[in-house]
Formats: structure tokens, C-alpha cells, sequence
């Protein structure tokens, strides 16, 4: 089976509890970008995206291991889960985003 529809949850501050979700459709692929509040928020809304199709979630690097386990926990292992990590050659550029007063 093609890869047809996937879910992306991503964190960021500002968004509703709700979710913004925006949809990318191509002829061969639906994407789902929803963005969050918080990990809890995108807790709660993985079993809705299972629920409407998405094959697989990606979940952004904010939602850590922990977070991952969570999203997996609450809808059952139904479809692949897997987050976003950044290698070493990374962490300086990350950390000077994301470091406080950056």
C-alpha cells in the first residue's frame, strides 16, 4: 500500500487547543500539518487524525521521547509514529533558536 495520507503535529505557541490544520493535496498524497499549543493538545488530537485516514503520524522534535510514547499509548499503536530528532551537527543552530532570550 502507497502512502497516501500522513499526519505532521507540530507545537507551536499561540495555536488553539484545537489545532490549525492545513491540508496539502497533491493527486497521489493528502497531508495533514496541524499545529499545537502544547504535546497534550496534540495528544489529544492523534487518535482524530487515525480516525480520518492518516497511515502514519510525524510528530515534531518538541514532542521528545515521552510525547512519542504518549501519541503511540492513546491510539493504540493503530498506525507508525515517529518524531523528528536533530543529529549532532545540529544542536549549536537548534539550541541558539530555541535557548532563552533567543
Amino acid at each position: 500500500m502507497a502512502l497516501q495520507n500522513w499526519a505532521f503535529i507540530y507545537t507551536a505557541p499561540g495555536s488553539p487547543s484545537e489545532g490549525t490544520v492545513s491540508i496539502v493535496e497533491t493527486p497521489a498524497c493528502r497531508t495533514v500539518l496541524v499545529g499545537v499549543p502544547d504535546v497534550e493538545s496534540g495528544v489529544r488530537i492523534a487518535p482524530r487524525l487515525v480516525a480520518e485516514g492518516a497511515q502514519l503520524i510525524e510528530l515534531c522534535g518538541g514532542f521528545g521521547p515521552m510525547g512519542t510514547a504518549r501519541v503511540l499509548s492513546v491510539i493504540q499503536h493503530a498506525v507508525p509514529v515517529g518524531s523528528v530528532a536533530y543529529g549532532p551537527e545540529s544542536v549549536d543552530g537548534v539550541h541558539a533558536i530555541f535557548a532563552p532570550g533567543a
